[in-house]
């Protein structure tokens, strides 16, 4: 995680007019579907129970903003409201003392407060005292709210603890199995309550949810667990990752200089290997020149039926051909290779003919004749030419990158059938659709993917399963072989799938 803090490039970049995932936004108020009930537990229970109230959860759970709306909607002129937070380990005589204060009591005893809260009770008025951070309560000032709850036969107070797990077995242990405290435990958010809490967040600071991607939304969602304070953590992490990702993407575009140094001799490296070859091909050259120019009597009898005799190397040109047939230029360049072969031998073989009849001032001897015989095994050249023309034709008749299409369309409808309040296990997400059928094809039936847009481009992603709900692809996960794993797949709903495909 990094510790990037959101300074004005932050800001800007998403025209924030603060940073929606601060610890504390003045004036933010989110309270998802599944908090209602339990706000109104808290004032049931404060009204017809005689217990101390104990909420519990995690820290970032969303404990204090509970506390805040208990406040808020409480009745105004029938309620006056103590709010205590620790600063720190807060014992006995330290929460007296400030429950003290608000009362407006000067002697902040156990005797004291309960005589102001006995006369705020003759004139129509109830006391909640609502204690934040309440595991940083030592074990007396738990036993004196303890014994405030409790209150006497004229009036109590109602004493709203908020705090983590471990305050339960605290009390637990002063209570000695006697009913004293009704805990109530805070759940994570769902998924689409994360969203909700996602966009609030955004809107609050002149955005909107459309700054996440659904890949985004759903790495939150799994990574925080749905607490609210993870969260914020885990949201504006994404947010810098996706600046820093940004801005390599438009180094990657420029390629500015210089390169590391490791690069650097990577490149010579390659560049040398590409001027050896350059020059070993150039002296296999040289003695094809050669041929051309005029020679001596004597080489040029000895070259001649070496030079007749070339014609036959062709037909090893075919495997070649083969080899190379996706540059569409090639088959122009053997032919061309070919012919250069074969007719410097005529010429040669002509040459020396004509020396040895100038020479000898007569005709051409019936041997130099025969010398010219082999020449007909030049007719056969062209031949190996012939099944190079459709060679570079073939992979355009074949187009195995076509094929996948039956595939992907297949699955496309298999997703759209689904119930979008299922969910999926998304394994990776690949730019070649051939990786993604490959995949599938290796791991067997629950495997499949489909084609979405990301970042201008085709996406083809790798899902595996089908399950009623979100916890049973969970589970599925640790299910997946290591491999699988290790690419940390996530789960996600139907719902969002569908959206991203509809797209």
């Amino acid at each position: 995680m990094t510790s990037l803090s959101a300074d004005d490039s932050y800001l800007d970049h998403y025209g924030f007019s603060h940073d929606p995932f601060a610890a504390r936004v003045p004036g933010f108020k989110f309270f998802p579907a599944q908090r209602k009930p339990v706000l109104g537990q808290l004032h049931h229970l404060a009204r017809y129970s005689q217990l101390l109230l104990v909420v519990t959860g995690p820290e970032g759970s969303g404990k204090t903003l509970l506390r805040q709306a208990l406040v808020a909607s409480s009745n105004k002129q029938a309620v006056m409201s103590v709010v205590i937070t620790p600063q720190g380990t807060a014992d006995s005589s330290a929460v007296m003392q400030q429950i003290g204060q608000a009362l407006n009591i000067q002697h902040a005893d156990f005797d004291g407060v309960m005589a102001q809260i006995v006369q705020l009770a003759l004139t129509g008025q109830e006391v909640y005292l609502l204690v934040d951070d309440a595991e940083q309560l030592t074990g007396a000032a738990v036993e004196t709210l303890l014994r405030l709850a409790a209150g006497s036969a004229e009036a109590r107070p109602h004493v709203f603890l908020f705090g983590e797990d471990s305050l339960v077995s605290r009390l637990e242990a002063l209570v000695e199995g006697e009913e004293r405290f009704h805990v109530i435990a805070l759940q994570p958010y769902e998924e689409d309550e994360t969203r909700e809490y996602l966009a609030q967040r955004l809107e609050g600071a002149g955005a909107g949810l459309e700054t996440l991607s659904e890949e985004q939304i759903a790495r939150i969602h799994e990574q925080s667990g749905g607490w609210p304070g993870a969260i914020n953590l885990v949201a504006r992490e994404e947010l810098i990752e996706a600046i820093k990702h940004s801005k390599t993407r438009k180094t990657v575009k420029g390629w500015p200089f210089p390169l590391p140094m490791k690069h650097l001799l990577a490149v010579l490296a390659v560049l040398c290997i590409i001027a050896v070859a350059f020059l070993l091909r150039g002296g296999e050259d040289e003695p094809e020149v050669q041929m051309n120019t005029p020679l001596a009597l004597g080489n040029a009898s000895r070259s001649a039926p070496e030079s007749a005799a070339s014609p036959v190397m062709p037909p090893e040109s075919p495997s070649k051909i083969e080899f190379e047939t996706p540059a569409a230029a090639e088959p122009a360049n053997t032919d061309s290779a070919l012919t250069t072969a074969v007719e410097p031998a005529n010429d040669v073989s002509k040459e020396n003919s004509a020396t040895t009849a100038h020479q000898d001032g007569a005709a051409p001897s019936p041997a130099v004749t025969q010398k010219e015989a082999p020449a007909p095994v030049v007719q056969p050249a062209p031949e190996p030419v012939v099944p190079e023309t459709p060679a570079p034709k073939t992979p355009e008749v074949v187009r195995p990158a076509a094929q996948p299409a039956p595939a992907a369309s297949a699955h496309s409808a298999w997703y759209a059938e689904q119930g979008g309040n299922r969910y999926l296990v998304q394994i990776l997400g690949t730019r070649t659709e051939k990786n993604a059928q490959t995949l599938v094809a290796q791991r067997g039936s629950d495997y499949r993917y489909f084609v979405k847009e990301h970042e201008g481009k085709p996406l083809y992603v790798v899902t595996f399963g089908n399950f009623a709900n979100r916890a049973a692809a969970l589970a599925a996960i640790k299910t997946l072989p290591a491999a699988l794993q290790s690419g940390k797949p996530w789960a996600r709903s139907f719902a969002s799938v569908q959206k991203e495909m509809r797209k």
